[in-house]
């Protein structure tokens, strides 16, 4: 073979390649994860010189988190979404339209959690966005995504919400899908928000369910694995895959400096995009109820909350020792690490269950 017919087929096979998503994916996730590790320090070292006292620690959390936080910088989320965007702008299909939904709706939740981070630090204390402004800015962002993914998405599929176990079961939401993509959306941002109070523990969790997001999507992306598996297909969704990937191996490159004792916390800027990347991959590919399994852990975190708050306020009494229910096992003396490696294994058996769906239909 001919010097000049090697490189021509070295190219051919390079490009073929770049055809599968698999193999995207996975550069994806190297990349993301490489990104991560390689600015990691110099990041966290700017932050610490620019926040100087880093988080502000609530007075009204954990009385040792007061000692043992104090000084930590925040906005950690904003190395997750550079090493995400960088990894997604070198292998993500760029004219595929769920990637950018997807995309853009998570950047526009950091965008949202980075202007709460900032009013904490430049105020110093725990008082960010007024609650109308960020759920005004979440609801804003979450109701354009959900009508953007309605307009990608077959028609017979676009107004549906589909069920677990049962192909056949569609439920016509009409108009109000938007609305109902909203709420998951939303829901989902503020539910990973509730959970991030210890070091690892909101972290971890995500992604478990974005590695079961990839599986998923690239299942329903593919016809042939739809129609094996009995579930919807949803053509395009299967590039979301990559997206997912890269979401895992920012999230892993994060958790390299927020394993306890953290360098650094996500904040709201992470907290808020993670958890809207979840709901609308939830939304695009028709798996929503699948992430209330998925996601099971920011379900509980976030119904303690409403439990506590609404228990209290009816009879001066809590529930809980403190809310959201992490907070809880601390004050009962569980160790911050103990807590984390339970949650998290509680978060492997619910991927796992998340993923059982797709045979048990």
């Amino acid at each position: 073979m001919l010097a000049s017919d090697a490189i021509h087929s070295g190219h051919v096979t390079l490009l073929n390649l770049l055809r599968y998503i698999s193999f995207r994916a996975g550069c994806a996730c190297l990349t993301a994860l490489g990104l991560s590790l390689l600015l990691g320090r110099p990041f966290i070292a700017q932050l610490r010189r620019i926040q100087r006292g880093g988080q502000p620690i609530r007075a009204l959390g954990p009385e040792r988190h007061i000692v043992e936080k104090a000084g930590t910088p925040t906005m950690g989320g904003v190395l997750i979404l550079i090493a995400l965007s960088v990894s997604m702008l070198l292998w993500g299909d760029l004219q595929n339209g769920f990637v950018w939904a997807v995309w853009l709706t998570t950047l526009g939740f950091g965008a949202i959690g980075f202007m709460d981070d900032y009013r904490k630090l430049t105020r110093r204390n725990t008082d960010g966005l007024s609650k109308r402004a960020r759920l005004g800015g979440e609801f804003a962002i979450s109701l354009v995504c959900g009508v953007w993914l309605q307009s990608l998405m077959p028609p017979d599929l676009a107004n549906q919400l589909a069920f677990p176990f049962a192909k056949d079961l569609l439920l016509p939401l009409g108009i109000l899908f938007p609305v109902f993509a909203m709420i998951v959306i939303a829901g989902f941002g503020n539910a990973v928000n509730f959970t991030d109070g210890l070091d690892g523990l909101a972290i971890g969790p995500v992604i478990i369910a974005a590695l079961v997001f990839a599986i998923l999507s690239y299942l329903v992306g593919n016809h042939v694995f739809a129609d094996y598996l009995q579930v919807h297909a949803v053509p395009g969704t299967g590039e979301l895959a990559v997206f997912c990937a890269a979401l895992v191996g920012a999230g892993l490159g994060f958790l390299w400096f927020n394993a306890p004792p953290a360098s650094v916390f996500m904040g709201d800027t992470g907290s808020l995009s993670l958890g809207g990347a979840l709901g609308s991959l939830a939304v695009a590919i028709k798996h929503e109820l699948v992430l209330c399994i998925v996601g099971g852990l920011f379900v509980v975190e976030t119904l303690s909350v409403i439990i506590q708050v609404s228990w209290y306020k009816r009879t001066g009494r809590r529930v809980f020792l403190m809310a959201p229910v992490h907070h809880h096992f601390e004050k009962k003396g569980w160790a911050e690490p103990k807590i984390v490696v339970r949650f998290w294994i509680i978060s492997i058996v619910l991927g796992m269950c998340g993923l059982a769906t797709l045979k048990l239909r």
